[in-house]
């Protein structure tokens, strides 16, 4: 069934050639985009959805979320409030408690937290193994999420588990474990961090990953200076991510590659580290994208709005780009051409703001702006008050 989507104050579409456009139509077919184009020359479709003048834009892509995950962190949190330094160990809370959890558990706790996200505008997610740590629990999580999101990454070299030895664990996530969840997973991760994985060892996970045919991203730079750019970049990485700590050779790295700096603002501000240089690498014309980092202990939030106004108003961001890096940015960090965009062919993936322009996002910071959303050409309806 065709669906024209009409009366559209701002359409913000991502593509170079449609631009962004003043009274404006979409047809949805499907699943698919049909057409764009001025609201007065739309062709006929099947159902009119009037929307009165509202912004248009993409539906987010979250390209970094760890989501199968059981337990409560709000003590860890309240602990660093209050002057205790984040440090990659309290993961280790989460494996024990996701390791205690059902599959039925887990993935009721997934889908509630999809559904969130959903509800705030995020219409494609990615979200990471990595809370179960041995060859059972990993499959599993990995099992559970590819049966709920758009993307899932393996994650198994996201801490040494307690009692392991470090090099053993490494040639288990290589082996075993990458042989047991690489059906259900389309990418492999690693913490490359102090407390977590030296530069050798993440290479090894990786370069493990590039022969098994699996694409790979890496969690880099984010306690402190470090490797993890300069290990994405030559491995071809998708995507490195974090990035709070850049020398300028990281930043030139990442402006002459492929590889994506995914910057995550809400977890920069709930570990009270500096907020990522978006700036420097715009600048210096690297790709960045923007994602929430949604997990249970160091950025607990699945509101790519908040990570936006975040982007506009302490990361000296356009709104313009800000947008980009949390719809386009967040598709090329996950090296896809169908969504974060809204042009034929392209997913039938959007959001409807309750305002005028995609601005209100930082000028109404923390405002629940998100009105409907379309998936897959299917839409819902969350904040049906009237535009004034």
């Amino acid at each position: 069934m065709a669906i024209l989507i009409d009366n559209i104050g701002e359409l913000t579409t991502n593509d170079p050639e449609l631009g962004t456009r003043h009274d404006a139509a979409v047809v949805l077919d499907g699943e698919r985009v049909a057409w764009v184009g001025a609201s007065g020359a739309a062709p006929d479709a099947d159902e009119r959805f009037d929307v009165g003048g509202r912004a248009v834009l993409p539906g987010w892509v979250d390209s970094h979320t760890h989501l199968v995950f059981a337990g409560d962190r709000t003590a860890e949190f309240a602990a660093r409030m209050a002057g205790k330094p984040y440090t990659a160990g309290g993961i280790a809370t989460t494996v024990e408690a996701t390791r205690a959890a059902s599959d039925e558990a887990l993935a009721a706790n997934l889908r509630r937290h999809v559904a969130e996200a959903e509800r705030q505008g995020t219409t494609c997610l990615e979200t990471k193994t990595g809370y179960g740590l041995s060859v059972v629990d990993e499959l599993r999580s990995a099992r559970i999420a590819a049966e709920v999101v758009d993307e899932v990454t393996f994650l198994g070299a996201h801490l040494v588990p307690r009692g392991a030895d470090a090099e053993s664990y490494v040639d288990l996530v290589c082996g075993e474990m990458l042989d047991a969840v690489a059906e259900h997973v389309r990418w492999v991760d690693v913490f490359c961090e102090e407390g977590a994985f030296d530069e050798a060892q993440s290479e090894r996970v990786l370069r493990a990953a590039v022969k098994r045919g699996l694409g790979v991203r890496v969690h880099g730079n984010q306690l402190g200076p470090g490797p993890g750019v300069r290990l994405a970049v030559r491995v071809g990485a998708a995507s490195v991510d974090h990035c709070t700590y850049l020398t300028d050779d990281d930043v030139a790295a990442l402006a002459g590659s492929a590889t994506v700096a995914t910057l995550l603002p809400a977890c920069d501000l709930s570990t009270r580290q500096p907020l990522a240089p978006a700036r420097r690498l715009l600048d210096a014309g690297a790709v960045v994208a923007l994602a929430t980092n949604a997990n249970p202990g160091s950025s607990y939030t699945t509101s790519m709005a908040f990570c936006v106004a975040t982007a506009v108003l302490q990361m000296r961001m356009t709104v313009e780009e800000a947008v980009w890096a949390a719809t386009a940015g967040g598709a090329a960090a996950l090296r896809r051409d169908d969504v974060g965009f809204i042009r034929p062919g392209g997913r039938a993936d959007l959001q409807v703001l309750d305002a005028p322009s995609a601005t209100h996002l930082a000028y109404r910071p923390g405002v629940p702006l998100t009105w409907a959303v379309f998936r897959r050409g299917v839409h819902r309806m969350f904040n049906p008050s009237p535009l004034d």
